[in-house]
């Protein structure tokens, strides 16, 4: 008898996880996770404040875990998935790393840099763009970035 066939994780709720971890550890509610073939690279929260480091955005560590996972420095054929509308500097590591499609939950009209504000993948000078999915899951998603601030108002 043939095993059951194993079901692909929600990354989605997985970066809803890494985010709702962020948001008790006082960072900005964000989660990204990178997969490849159905499974986990690797997945983070922010830790911009835990870390002293503006750079520390779920994104940006979740691509350096995954390059080092992987031993490249290009992620070709990976996919991330993230909780919020990348800002420019997380759009441009995305772009950089080559990954094949990006999956994320909340617009972020202020800080976004995909579909919002600059629009970095219709630029002239980004070299690659992936494939965009947006509104992953994202009524869940804005709920807990307004839950957040409100919290700290």
């Amino acid at each position: 008898m043939p095993s059951k066939p194993e079901s692909r994780p929600d990354f989605m709720a997985l970066a809803l996880a890494e985010a709702r971890a962020a948001a008790v550890r006082g960072e900005v509610p964000v989660g990204a996770v990178v997969s490849l073939d159905g499974r986990v690279v690797s997945k983070a929260g922010n830790r911009t404040r835990e870390l002293a480091d503006p750079t520390a955005h779920a994104e940006m560590l979740a691509i350096r875990e995954a390059c080092h996972a992987l031993g490249a420095e290009r992620l070709t054929g990976v996919d991330i998935h993230v909780s919020l509308e990348p800002c420019p500097m997380c759009a441009a590591a995305i772009s950089f790393a080559r990954i094949r499609r990006l999956y994320y939950g909340a617009a972020d009209p202020k800080g976004g840099a995909v579909e919002s504000g600059v629009r970095l993948y219709a630029s002239p000078q980004c070299h690659h763009a992936p494939e965009v999915y947006s509104g992953m899951r994202e009524g869940e998603a804005a709920t807990l970035l307004k839950d957040f601030f409100r919290e700290r108002r």
